[in-house]
């Protein structure tokens, strides 16, 4: 379709990435964190067996990683569903997709096994509340409780995230596997303690995943916002054992943080990305919405030690600014 492929003149990576490599080695770069798109090993994401070309370009790239000694950190799913698991399963709102995905995890464990030591399941799992379709491809029927759907979506990634780092393991037991978060922690509006409160679910909000992940069970706190909002999660038999399979390390994205508080303010609101919140008076922000705040990457992190005492892995992180190209066409 015209109209959405080619959007635009991109980076070319496909035909570019041996000399992107090499730029990359020359300033010094020891790690180069990239993605495997599914439909390119999988098409339709639900075949047996892989597309032995998307493999091939793959380990070249990798191999050429290796040459360079730059360690690749490889995201299995990065927002990027085979659409043909969208419209004919109606993706992680479809058990099936644990089946689909965890074909696809061990494929790419065996076919760079020696290549690539470093795995992370899900870019960003938490974003699939704020940005269903994005994030794990969901497409609400009228009248539905999205909640519902999207919890449930989210136990299949769970369940499949937590497979996938048991087959990693078994494939190979030096590789290491991470969670992602989109991290940024949640302030209090005031020192009120309904805003306190109010601060502390948003963060629980967000952290549920990486709950699951790195701690291998449900949270107590998830009963209450479960009922809350009339959620009943459907397990199988054997999902709580499968989920004790928890990761090696806790990685997330940092670019603002954010406020919030018991009586949000549409006048007094900021988009900061895809997940709504106050604006926080002592901050300035980006043409986005975007609290620039470099203590509150500190912040984020000694929270996430102090939770989950695993290594965190910054994976994502910068400042959202406006440029503009130099006289010679380059930007600074």
């Amino acid at each position: 379709d015209d109209e959405f492929y080619p959007s635009h003149e991109a980076t070319d990576f496909y035909h570019r990435y041996k000399e992107d490599i090499a730029l990359m080695a020359e300033m010094g770069f020891k790690v180069f964190r990239t993605s495997i798109a599914w439909s390119r090993l999988f098409p339709q994401g639900d075949e047996i067996t892989p597309n032995q070309q998307g493999i091939a370009f793959y380990r070249s790239v990798f191999e050429e990683c290796k040459k360079y000694g730059i360690e690749p950190l490889v995201t299995l799913c990065h927002f990027d569903v085979p659409m043909h698991l969208v419209t004919e399963y109606g993706s992680w709102r479809n058990r099936k997709l644990v089946e689909f995905f965890s074909r696809y995890a061990r494929t790419c464990f065996e076919a760079f096994d020696g290549l690539v030591k470093y795995w992370l399941t899900f870019n960003e799992i938490n974003i699939m509340l704020h940005s269903p379709f994005s994030g794990a491809g969901l497409v609400f029927e009228e009248g539905e409780n999205q909640d519902q759907v999207k919890y449930q979506a989210a136990h299949h990634q769970l369940v499949a995230s937590a497979l996938a780092t048991k087959i990693a393991h078994e494939v190979n037991p030096q590789n290491q596997v991470g969670c992602m978060l989109a991290g940024g922690n949640f302030y209090p509006y005031s020192c009120k303690p309904e805003d306190v409160w109010a601060a502390l679910e948003k963060d629980r909000e967000n952290l549920f995943f990486i709950d699951v992940q790195a701690r291998g069970t449900y949270p107590a706190y998830s009963a209450r916002v479960f009922r809350e909002k009339g959620v009943t999660i459907n397990k199988a038999p054997g999902d709580d054992e499968i989920l004790k399979n928890t990761v090696d390390f806790v990685s997330f994205s940092y670019y603002a943080s954010r406020c919030a508080s018991a009586e949000m303010n549409a006048n007094n609101s900021s988009a900061a990305n895809v997940v709504k919140s106050l604006r926080n008076p002592y901050l300035q922000v980006s043409d986005w919405g975007w609290g620039i705040d470099p203590l509150g990457l500190r912040i984020t992190m000694n929270m996430m030690y102090d939770r989950y005492q695993k290594p965190l892995f910054l994976v994502e992180n910068g400042l959202g600014a406006k440029d503009e190209f130099a006289a010679n066409g380059e930007i600074n």
